[in-house]
């Protein structure tokens, strides 16, 4: 008889599991093809547009300022094509983190599943966030928007940028929209993912409306101070992971989260309340790229004020549940203390059982048993 060797089916070669093992080399090669693009006069034309920052614009020297001509960008539709580019190059970038950093840590560390899921994404965002607070503060120091606050609505509507304004939003929308993947990549649970698409949709909404409402020197300052609150509170569980007895950063993250909603609604009411409303242009002109009406400053801080109800809201029951679990934890335990009456029946209860109570241990005792028979 023929002997039938089994046959053995390969996977298909985009299947699940090779994507989620192989991600990261399959957006590499993803990326290359647009880098190596540049180097062919064909497709140099359509490679430059997801690679570089599009719609610039030379403006030539003045008087006042001796320096040579300097290059500003305004927004436009290719700008998404570029959103595109740097959204796989966060993901490279994401899978670098996770392979050489954090699961080097988690291997050591020994993490449960639930902390194993928490401490990527602590790690991931820590990184990130901080980052991001370097590059912003490089940014509102080099173009003294500390000196000079007036800046935020100066001159507005703010739609032609500097190359490192254009640049950091163009990184802050890849970034976020580089999570949407990652929750397949990561294999996030399905509890998990309403809480993770909510405050990627509110980022994206924000730092898009900033964005596109050419209000991006208040979105600048805004994400700064945000990003710095969240750097801290990431920070503080990443190392709540390594020793559960740390504690400090939270109280600190506590203080400082209070403070930054207060100054978010400060500097959005002082800029869109006041200085936006006082300026002199304030027709609608989407040429121009000018939308200070009324009923797009309402709309604004009506989704500012919103977002920090909300975020207090979400603070204010965490902070409870961490008080109930703590204090719960550190409850002493009462002890009932046995009552004690007086005579002959006192001693038998508590040689018959615990209380009164009799047991039956007690009661078929061979010294009892002598007592009833004499």
């Amino acid at each position: 008889m023929a002997i039938r060797k089994k046959s053995t089916k390969s996977p298909p070669v985009l299947s699940h599991e090779f994507i989620l093992q192989n991600h990261a080399d399959i957006v590499s090669c993803v990326a290359m093809v647009f880098l190596l693009g540049l180097m062919f006069e064909i497709t140099a034309k359509a490679s430059i547009i997801f690679v570089t920052l599009q719609y610039n614009v030379t403006l030539p020297a003045t008087e006042e300022q001796a320096t040579e001509s300097t290059s500003l960008y305004y927004y436009g539709i290719k700008d998404l094509a570029t959103v595109f580019f740097y959204m796989l190059v966060a993901i490279i970038i994401h899978a670098i983190i996770q392979e050489y950093v954090l699961d080097k840590i988690n291997r050591r560390m020994h993490f449960s599943k639930t902390k194993h899921s928490k401490f990527n994404e602590s790690g991931q965002l820590s990184a990130f966030y901080l980052f991001s607070c370097i590059w912003g503060t490089f940014i509102l120091i080099s173009e003294n928007y500390i000196s000079d606050p007036t800046i935020l609505w100066r001159a507005y509507p703010h739609n032609l940028m500097t190359f490192q304004m254009k640049f950091f939003y163009i990184a802050q929308l890849a970034y976020w929209f580089h999570a949407f993947p990652e929750l397949y990549f990561q294999k996030t649970k399905k509890e998990d993912i309403p809480r993770q698409l909510v405050y990627i949709g509110l980022y994206l909404f924000h730092i898009a409306g900033a964005y596109l409402l050419n209000l991006n020197h208040l979105g600048l300052v805004l994400l700064v101070l945000h990003y710095f609150v969240e750097f801290l509170f990431h920070i503080s569980r990443l190392f709540y992971f390594s020793d559960e007895k740390y504690q400090k950063g939270f109280s600190l993250w506590a203080v400082l989260f209070v403070l930054g909603r207060l100054l978010t609604l400060i500097l959005s009411v002082l800029t869109v309340g006041f200085g936006l409303a006082r300026a002199e242009n304030q027709k609608l002109d989407f040429s121009a790229g000018n939308f200070n009406v009324l009923a797009v400053r309402i709309a604004v801080l009506a989704s500012i004020c919103i977002t920090q109800a909300f975020m207090m809201w979400k603070f204010i029951n965490f902070q409870l549940r961490r008080w109930r679990e703590h204090s719960t934890f550190q409850a002493p335990v009462v002890k009932k203390k046995p009552t004690v009456t007086k005579g002959r029946s006192s001693r038998k209860g508590t040689e018959n059982g615990v209380n009164g109570t009799v047991t039956s241990n007690g009661a078929d005792s061979p010294r009892n048993r002598k007592e009833k028979s004499s």
